[in-house]
């Protein structure tokens, strides 16, 4: 294997081992065996692609999900400093989620030589390099003439939005760090961190410079471990091209000036202390000799489609912006929700107030108050949103530690209980009655905590609003892995909304429910 890019001797035993047999490669174009949860899309020459599915958990029309990218550090501030930012996907994931696809490895030699060229390429091992020397154009090309080869010989495996189809293209910023950071499937604190989690330690899950790792060539696609998503290669090996130009940071929002093309993730001559999931850099389009393509400059595609695909999600879009700031006073506490009728919602009473302006001046500057106010609203009930999801997650949690120490302490309780019957005053039946008394206390404990959240839950936030969130709860839960934790939510809600109805705390109903729960 002492071939192009071939690894150092370090790594070989493990490549070996990991890596699928050429024979499988042959038949996809050098594209390893498809996991069960892939999506692969069929390419010219008798090749595939494979993609991975990307869920971003949300509900309704315009749900996202809000996240921070970049980095706090100051050194790269001005390119990379952190900065809020919404990502969804333009393919339906179920109610409560929507979807892209990201291509699963960077494209290949034989990927590119096959859409690209009018002569089928012949498979081998070399071909499975990484694509590297590309400029933003090709990258381009290849989503174009990739896209309009799949509707014209394979239109039945693209997915859809509504009516319409969907298509290949280069990721956006927000969408490649998302997918690089691990997305859903990873914890916040996780998201968070410069890269993903790497419990065999970083040379097993990217290609950087020195003899370590990459030694210097771009190395063949897939063979070290994926991101929590199952994405190889987002870091290093070669750098990939974003769809938008560079924008320099500026506290947090992005500088007008537009500027050249991205690149994410670093690359094979990339130091191992600078690989770090908020690396970008700005290429120029163009160098004298043309369209820029540096050795390594390569890329991967994702998935998207139209995001209004059907009149259907026309009106529901516009529905939902409608909805956005237009009626979202505070929610009625359950204790104030019979002392009448909430007085008239502000924005549109401020609409009123624009219409009966006596001059074209203050009628602007009513509607832009108007605009703003709603805004703001909109901006509080996302935050509002995310404090429920929180709260319920929270309540989940709680619940989990409720049942496993409930039933650890009926089982203290019945092996005290026998000590005593059998010795009643030995020093083993006191060791016993102790424990069970320190554990009852700590449970105790936990138990009035958790009835605070319920009552906390309860009064700060609605019945719509906890329904809405619990469902995005139980998405995200299934992404990072942890399904099932979503009864414990689903019970948790129940006791909230029991507590708003009858405004009792019900502490040993809570925890017989709570050990009781399957």
């Amino acid at each position: 294997m002492r071939g192009p890019g071939a690894a150092p001797l370090a790594l070989l035993a493990f490549l070996v081992l990991t890596a699928p047999a050429v024979a499988d490669w042959d038949a996809k174009l050098f594209n390893p065996q498809a996991a069960k949860d892939d999506v692969v899309l069929p390419m010219p020459c008798g090749g595939a692609m494979a993609f991975r599915r990307v869920a971003v958990p949300a509900e309704g029309a315009l749900g996202d999900r809000a996240v921070t990218l970049g980095s706090a550090a100051a050194e790269r501030g001005y390119a990379e400093g952190p900065r809020r930012a919404w990502v969804a996907g333009s393919l339906p994931g179920g109610k409560t989620a929507s979807e892209f696809w990201v291509a699963k490895y960077e494209v290949s030699e034989l990927q590119y030589k096959a859409v690209m060229e009018d002569a089928c390429p012949t498979a081998n091992l070399g071909g499975r390099l990484a694509k590297g020397g590309v400029s933003w154009f090709d990258a381009v090309a290849f989503g174009e003439r990739y896209s309009t080869w799949l509707l014209k010989n394979a239109a039945k495996s693209l997915p859809r939005n509504g009516d319409e189809p969907g298509f290949v293209r280069l990721p956006t910023e927000d969408e490649w760090e998302y997918a690089a950071r691990g997305g859903a499937a990873v914890a916040d604190a996780d998201f968070s961190e410069p890269a993903f989690p790497m419990p065999e330690g970083m040379p097993r899950y990217v290609w950087f410079a020195g003899t370590q790792s990459a030694n210097g060539k771009p190395q063949l696609t897939g063979l070290l471990k994926p991101n929590p998503l199952g994405i190889h290669d987002m870091l290093g090996n070669m750098d990939e091209i974003a769809f938008a130009p560079f924008h320099l940071n500026k506290l947090g929002r992005a500088h007008g000036a537009a500027g050249g093309f991205v690149v994410r993730g670093g690359n094979y001559l990339t130091a191992q202390s600078d690989i770090r999931s908020a690396a970008r850099a700005e290429v120029p389009y163009y160098d004298a000799a043309g369209p820029r393509r540096a050795p390594t400059t390569g890329f991967r595609m994702v998935v998207a489609a139209p995001v209004i695909g059907a009149p259907a999600q026309l009106q529901a879009a516009r529905a939902a912006w409608e909805k956005l700031g237009a009626s979202s006073a505070p929610e009625t506490p359950p204790q104030q929700a019979a002392l009448g009728k909430r007085a008239a919602d502000p924005v549109a009473e401020l609409e009123q107030i624009a219409k009966a302006a006596p001059t074209p001046e203050m009628k602007a500057r009513l509607e832009q108050l108007r605009s703003d106010l709603r805004a703001n609203i909109a901006a509080r009930d996302e935050q509002r949103d995310r404090a429920a999801k929180t709260a319920l997650r929270m309540g989940a949690f709680l619940g989990r530690k409720l049942k496993d120490d409930g039933l650890a302490i009926d089982t203290l309780a019945k092996l005290a209980e026998a000590q005593k019957a059998r010795d009643p005053n030995s020093e083993r039946t006191k060791d016993y009655l102790a424990a069970l008394q320190q554990d009852q206390a700590a449970m105790d404990d936990n138990l009035r905590y958790y009835a605070d959240t319920v009552i906390r839950t309860a009064e700060d936030y609605g019945e719509d609003t906890l329904k809405r969130q619990q469902e995005v709860l139980a998405s995200e839960l299934k992404a990072l892995g942890l399904a099932e934790l979503a009864p414990f939510a689903a019970l948790h809600l129940e006791h909230v909304l029991t507590y708003r109805k009858e405004m009792r705390v019900s502490r040993a109903k809570w925890l017989s429910d709570w050990k009781t729960l399957h």
